[in-house]
């Protein structure tokens, strides 16, 4: 352990060295010019490649580039996800956009990271067909991207031609975790932090194990320091992030509980909430429930995927629980969190989905009462194990159910979110409301949105708020003064 972190601290310091001399060039070429160098970061998938996107936006911003919000911009990235293969067809239209671009702006540059890049055929593909693109990384070598900047400036500098110019840095997994980095958080006041990456799970229909790594814990000690200069810096919402925080710790020596961190976390002065995603319920532990209850700062909500009601399809799908095990933890979450929102992700569809397995999601949902999910139809993943199994369900068929769910979830989010009118609760206020610049949008404790009438000075701040009627996924408020 102590090797590892010596490993990570020099790659740190190196990093570090290349931004401060990349920065140097990019000044004496605005002294020549007058231009500030500009780029623009296009994020597709989940929280922890939004997250991944604050850490490049964060080196690039110590280089010298302006952030712009066009991607006619002097240097354009992808951060790609691949957890469905039309997300990889989304980003190949877009790429066709980038070349004709880069074409009316000599010295553009084009980067491609994140997960669908960690996919051998994905990038033997843009090898041969968008030879434009610069710079291709990964999951694991963000911390990289300053080195990838340089060695491709350089390459251009000896008058190498376009087609030979790309630089491919991939790695097939790491242990490594390298700290103290540049970050550019999206709010001053509230901010993500990764407490373990990659997923040791396998999942029969994800691909997540296999662009994102094994499981690797970040040093608790390391995580508490960031969140208490989070605070220090007026930081008042931590989302602890991971593909299933409920396995941190479990590599460390010596092993340190999710629970045992969140009571850690939860003694820091200055931070008032604190959220975390993805829960996996076969992780989810008494230990957990029981901090999640006795704590002041945890916010009242809990996304746990459930998937499928079916426990036949369950063990297919390679989730470890069955529906009884899944209720029993719902039943315990909720006898210590009374007034918790729990949401879910379900699959429809999947394949060998019969009919009464759809039923047993439904009865699921009904006694959960969910407050939201997020539902899908199944679509087949190349390079999983469902992908290739027999029984793929009828599209016709996946397609009426899904809609049979959808009707159930929005009635069941309807009566949850409705215990909550005429009440007042805590709100964040995040930010002017995108639709009426005369209303601001703030978030509850259990995450659900809030729109009412105030002054933008409120943003950044927790207030009252008289909760006046339900929209089902959001509500409508006003200040309480």
């Amino acid at each position: 352990m102590e090797n590892n972190i010596n490993i990570n601290k020099i790659e740190a310091d190196k990093q570090l060295e290349i931004i401060k001399e990349l920065n140097q060039r990019f000044e004496e070429e605005y002294e020549k010019t007058g231009i500030r160098k500009t780029y623009h970061i296009v994020t597709f998938g989940c929280q922890m490649n939004s997250r991944d996107s604050e850490k490049i936006s964060g080196i690039l911003k110590q280089i010298g580039y302006v952030e712009t919000d066009t991607e006619d911009a002097d240097f354009v990235i992808y951060n790609t996800c691949t957890v469905r293969e039309n997300a990889n067809n989304r980003v190949y239209g877009r790429l066709g956009h980038l070349g004709t671009l880069k074409k009316k702006r000599p010295g553009m540059l084009i980067a491609l990271c994140g997960c669908m890049m960690q996919e051998n055929t994905t990038v033997e593909k843009i090898k041969e067909s968008y030879r434009f693109v610069d710079i291709i990384f990964g999951t694991h070598n963000i911390f990289k991207l300053a080195e990838l900047i340089k060695i491709r400036l350089d390459n251009e500098e000896t008058g190498g031609k376009q087609s030979d110019l790309m630089v491919v840095d991939l790695w097939k997994d790491t242990d490594m975790i390298v700290e103290n980095l540049p970050n550019d958080r999206k709010y001053p006041f509230k901010a993500g932090v990764n407490i373990i990456f990659g997923c040791n799970n396998f999942c029969s229909y994800c691909i997540v194990p296999y662009v994102r790594g094994r499981e690797r814990s970040r040093n608790p000690q390391d995580i508490i320091e960031e969140v208490k200069k989070l605070a220090s810096e007026g930081v008042i919402e931590v989302m602890l992030l991971g593909q299933n925080v409920n396995s941190y710790g479990k590599n460390l020596n010596p092993p340190m509980s999710f629970a045992k961190l969140l009571s850690e976390i939860e003694k820091i002065e200055g931070i008032e909430r604190i959220r975390f995603m993805t829960s996996h319920p076969k992780d989810l532990s008494q230990e957990l429930i029981d901090v999640m209850g006795a704590s002041k700062k945890i916010c009242k909500h809990l996304h746990l995927p459930l998937q499928s009601g079916s426990s036949r399809l369950l063990k297919i799908m390679n989730r470890r629980y069955t529906k009884e095990d899944y209720l029993d933890l719902v039943e315990r979450i909720r006898k210590a969190v009374p007034d918790i929102s729990l949401t879910t992700d379900i699959i429809v569809g999947f394949p060998g989905e019969t009919e009464e397995d759809f039923l047993e999601t439904l009865d699921v949902v009904k006694k959960v009462r969910f407050d939201n999910a997020f539902t899908f139809l199944y679509s087949k993943r190349t390079g999983t194990p469902a992908a290739i199994m027999e029984n793929q369900v009828e599209e016709k068929v996946a397609k009426e159910r899904f809609d049979r769910l959808l009707a159930e979830i929005q009635n069941s989010a309807a009566k949850s979110s409705s215990r909550y009118e005429h009440t007042i609760q805590d709100v964040l206020v995040e930010e002017v409301n995108t639709q009426d610049e005369n209303l601001l949008t703030g978030r509850l404790s259990n995450n659900m949105l809030v729109h009412f009438a105030g002054d933008k000075s409120l943003i950044g701040k927790l207030i009252p708020v008289y909760l006046e009627e339900s929209k089902g996924f959001y509500y409508i408020g006003s200040q309480v003064k």
